[in-house]
């Protein structure tokens, strides 16, 4: 078992982009953690011969979690499963819930690394993506969180509306200020049934240029490459020793439990996930149910996995494991679809992996569409 995830549904206020499960009323958190800690209890089973190497609470905004309510999981966990010596457990956290009390309580926890959502340095950013902090408090929770923490990933956002490229090499340079060891950066994408969806059909907010999110993409890399990150998957950059061991185990096909409302789970075959109501996941852990549902992924489901997540990393799609798992037919397959962006200089192969090249890394999502097997 490479991991267990946590989904916190609480949100102190929607983000316009986001489609995410969680719920802005907090008046049934306390049935929560309780949902929470009975999911964990029923699912031992899942795991009996595995351990835990990652603990990761998401969401939703796990910031908004009190201390108590914290070690109570991570306690249960401890529990219930067997965890490996120092295991990662991240939190993610936004800038307005990291006072400095609160900060200082996190680390006297079992938490080791934080994940703070900054998305970006400027107010005018904030206020269009209807962020709850603003930019003061963004870069006083980083003075105040690199005082006690060594292990802090950031996520930041391009191809922000209005955003000029300037704003954009000036929210990196403000994340290198503090000496951050990770940098998580995506670019905006409208989904679907989001108020940002709704706002831009109305002319509210602008649309999202892809060409600018295309450019502001290379320029993060170009400077984070340039002051020692490695960009080891499309959006994750990392010193050496602080890449995201959670994030690592998905793209590289580890089993991982998911808890909480939404949550997904994967064993290596099956695939779950929880079903995406506060109230109904509370009443079906009331009555000892499980609020899971699962699918069993055939051999091509999970060669298309394997070149989608693969493709996003700097490890690429081994053509060896292909052959391995999946046969020759697949390998052979592969290499016919990739063949014309290999000719565009999009893709290339090395030491016997499948890889995107620069160009090709923004693009990787959909380049590994095309390479995907339909039917056998």
């Amino acid at each position: 078992m490479a991991g267990i995830y946590i989904h916190i549904p609480f949100c102190k206020q929607a983000c316009y982009y986001c489609d995410f499960h969680f719920s802005t009323s907090l008046s049934r958190k306390e049935e929560m953690m309780l949902a929470l800690v009975k999911e964990l209890q029923l699912r031992t089973s899942e795991c009996t011969n595995e351990s835990i190497e990652t603990i990761y609470f998401g969401g939703g905004t796990p910031s908004l979690l009190t201390i108590d309510e914290i070690k109570l999981l991570i306690d249960t966990i401890y529990k219930n499963y067997k965890v490996v010596n120092e295991p990662e457990i991240t939190l993610e956290a936004n800038p307005d819930d990291l006072s400095k009390e609160q900060i200082q309580g996190l680390a006297m926890t079992p938490i080791n690394r934080l994940s703070i959502g900054i998305q970006s340095f400027y107010d005018s950013d904030l206020k269009l993506m209807n962020r709850a902090h603003n930019a003061g408090e963004a870069r006083r929770s980083l003075a105040e969180a690199t005082r006690h923490f060594d292990n802090i990933s950031i996520d930041l956002i391009y191809g922000i509306p209005e955003a000029t490229d300037e704003q954009w090499l000036a929210n990196i340079e403000t994340a290198l200020s503090f000496n951050i060891v990770h940098i998580s950066s995506y670019a905006l994408t409208v989904e679907p049934k989001t108020a940002l969806e709704n706002f831009i059909k109305k002319g509210i907010i602008k649309n999202v240029d892809d060409e600018q999110a295309q450019r502001q993409f290379y320029l993060l890399m170009d400077k984070l490459t340039a002051n020692d990150y490695v960009h080891y998957e499309l959006s994750n950059f990392g010193k050496k020793g602080f890449f995201s061991k959670n994030n690592s185990a998905y793209w590289q096909g580890k089993s991982y439990l998911g808890i909480g409302p939404s949550a997904h789970s994967f064993d290596g075959e099956k695939r779950s996930w929880n079903i995406r109501s506060n109230a109904k996941y509370i009443k079906m852990l009331t009555n000892n149910e499980l609020p899971g549902t699962y699918e069993v992924l055939t051999k091509t489901d999970r060669y298309n996995e394997a070149v989608m997540t693969g493709l996003r990393t700097m490890w690429g799609v081994s053509l060896n494991e292909i052959e391995r798992l999946y046969g020759s037919r697949y390998k052979k397959y592969l290499l016919q679809q990739a063949e014309g962006y290999i000719q565009q200089d999009l893709l290339y192969i090395d030491n016997n992996k499948l890889l995107t090249t620069k160009e090709g890394k923004f693009l990787s999502d959909g380049i590994s569409s095309d390479l995907f097997k339909l039917n056998l």
